[in-house]
């Protein structure tokens, strides 16, 4: 059935055949780089049935528009637009589910990693059947970071020897940006995968339902020539919260750990604020009660939005529209938690167990009702 609708669709002469190999390459902001990067992967990859697929989160740049005009030109090139979210695994599992290559591979748009590789990495997964993943590696014989501060190259190694727990024990650079994997690698892996923050390979190894074959080839770590790099300070959160997602999202998801760790910073701010107002300006009990709930609320949210939901993150005009429902949904939030511990307390169980079960309450209220209204959509983590 299917082979006759293809007949009806396309006669078989105008049927071509697709790429053997998919780039999947996350871009924000990288229209600088991406004319010489196409130029860099064309000389690299020739000989080779490939394609470039640039996952685009919105740059305001006119990366998304470039590679369209380029992709008119070629039609190996590929641009996936994202609107309204962020994040360099999320962009890469997107990209890598929207090819039909049988071999894929993952780099960055800022030509720091060297496709002069990407012909080996092929070479080694089409001659030996059981390879799964074929990673550029900077920590093996003949790879290096020579250009890096001291810094950035002990966070490196630091969360390497942290991921100990999630990887093979053999893989030296399970940080690496830089691999590539045959589709049924990416299937046994992408239901499970938390596509959080940046470390999409440990993503892919710790989240495989088999063990998967690996094999490390060196590269030297380029230094970028056009373009700000996108590591900030806010990696460090995000890669604790895939570790935490990795080791214990299957009983607790961990974005409601993160959001339940920013309340606990909340409550300092609202008995910070309440002290101020109270003891200090003078203010009345419940005009400064009031005052630190709204601030308390308004901290709670600012800080969600930056961290816990940062690949959701408002802007402009919705952040004061989330912010609002944000306050709505906490006040309801606020009025359960009060009603279940004064229940409780009154059923004789304690002022203790009372209040931590309101504190429960609210706080799941909170959690789930924020995540469906304030920032948008469900989202299972």
């Amino acid at each position: 059935m299917i082979t006759r609708a293809l007949d009806v669709v396309a006669p078989a002469p105008l049927i071509a055949p697709g790429p053997e190999l998919s780039v999947v390459v996350p871009t924000l902001n990288e229209s600088a780089n991406v004319p010489e990067f196409l130029e860099r992967v064309s000389a690299a990859l020739r000989g080779t049935a490939w394609e470039v697929i640039f996952v685009d989160d919105d740059s305001s740049d006119g990366t998304a528009d470039l590679v369209r005009s380029l992709g008119a030109l070629d039609g190996r090139v590929r641009c996936l637009q994202r609107i309204g979210r962020r994040g360099l695994s999320s962009a890469c599992v997107e990209g890598m589910l929207a090819s039909t290559a049988p071999y894929l591979a993952v780099m960055d748009a800022d030509l720091q990693h060297d496709e002069k590789l990407l012909p080996r990495m092929l070479s080694s997964l089409k001659s030996d059947e059981d390879l799964d993943v074929v990673v550029g590696s900077r920590y093996v014989q003949g790879g290096g970071i020579a250009d890096w501060q001291k810094s950035r190259a002990l966070m490196s190694r630091l969360a390497t020897r942290v991921s100990r727990r999630l990887v093979p024990s053999g893989l030296s650079d399970p940080m690496s940006g830089f691999f590539m994997l045959r589709r049924s690698a990416l299937t046994v892996s992408v239901r499970r995968l938390s596509a959080i923050g940046f470390k999409i390979l440990l993503d892919l190894f710790a989240s495989s339902s088999r063990t998967l074959k690996f094999a490390e080839l060196p590269y030297q770590f380029g230094r970028r020539v056009h373009g700000e790099s996108k590591l900030d300070s806010l990696v460090v959160w995000d890669y604790g919260m895939l570790l935490l997602d990795k080791l214990i999202g299957n009983v607790i998801p961990a974005r409601f750990i993160g959001f339940s760790f920013v309340g606990g910073l909340g409550v300092i701010v609202h008995f910070t604020v309440l002290t101020l107002a109270f003891r200090v300006a003078g203010l009345s009990f419940v005009a400064s009660q009031t005052l630190a709930v709204l601030v308390a609320m308004t901290f709670n949210f600012a800080v969600n939005n930056v961290l816990t939901y940062r690949d959701l993150r408002l802007r402009g005009w919705r952040w004061l529209r989330g912010w609002l429902s944000f306050v709505l949904v906490c006040s309801i939030g606020a009025v359960a938690n009060v009603g279940v511990a004064s229940y409780l307390y009154q059923g004789k169980q304690g002022w203790v167990p009372a209040a931590i079960a309101g504190v429960l309450v609210g706080t799941v209220w909170n959690y789930v009702a924020t995540t469906t209204f304030t920032w948008g959509k469900r989202t299972r983590r």
